[in-house]
């Protein structure tokens, strides 16, 4: 999950483990109440750190909160890049993230939560799964598999899509998620210039599973 550089010495790799028991307590609180206001010594405890730790790591809890989210985006989009390797069509890969994101309300449930009630405001992001399908858009339009239109606009419609199918496995586990997540998809995938039958196949192709 930890995206920097591996630590070179005792101390550095203490410090880390420090900063993430930190940032680990942080997504723990924000999945469970979305309550930032959570004392300094609460979230200290939770994570099992100091009191004075949390001073030698982050200015605030705005900014924990901050790295918290940007951790459980970034987790976010590592899942599914390692579920995608291998796949060049980019209205598959489209189809893709939203079949994988379906699955992983059962597989990542503190992940999805997260996602669901801070996403929203991450949709342009330079971390986690927005960049990734930035990418894939732009790939889609030079190609001509997309129709010609502003892979930033695309990706706020993708975004706001994909968010609502995290709401919406959340609120309903009785769902079929990966029917919704196919037609979702499938209708993401007609926005974009695909036939309904073409969007279809896409949507239906075989998909890893998730561990």
């Amino acid at each position: 999950m930890p995206t920097s550089a591996p630590p070179r010495n005792r101390f550095e790799r203490r410090r880390a483990e420090t900063r993430q028991a930190l940032i680990r307590a942080a997504r723990q609180i924000l999945a469970e109440t979305g309550d930032t206001s959570a004392s300094i010594q609460a979230i200290a405890e939770r994570a099992d750190v100091g009191f004075g730790s949390f001073y030698n790591h982050f200015d605030s809890k705005t900014a924990l909160f901050d790295a918290a989210v940007t951790d459980a985006l970034e987790e976010f989009g590592q899942v599914i890049d390692e579920h995608v390797e291998g796949i060049d069509d980019p209205a598959e890969l489209v189809a893709a993230g939203f079949r994988l994101t379906a699955r992983m309300a059962d597989s990542h449930p503190e992940l999805m939560r997260i996602l669901r009630d801070r996403g929203l405001a991450h949709i342009h992001s330079d971390r986690g799964l927005s960049p990734r399908a930035l990418r894939d858009l732009e790939r889609g339009i030079a190609s001509g598999r997309f129709t010609g239109t502003d892979p930033t606009t695309a990706l706020s419609a993708l975004g706001g899509t994909l968010l609502s199918l995290v709401a919406l496995r959340l609120a309903r586990p009785d769902l079929d998620g990966g029917e919704a997540a196919s037609d979702l998809a499938a209708m993401v995938l007609r926005m974009l210039g695909l036939s309904s039958e073409d969007a279809r196949e896409v949507t239906r192709r075989p998909l890893p599973g998730l561990d």
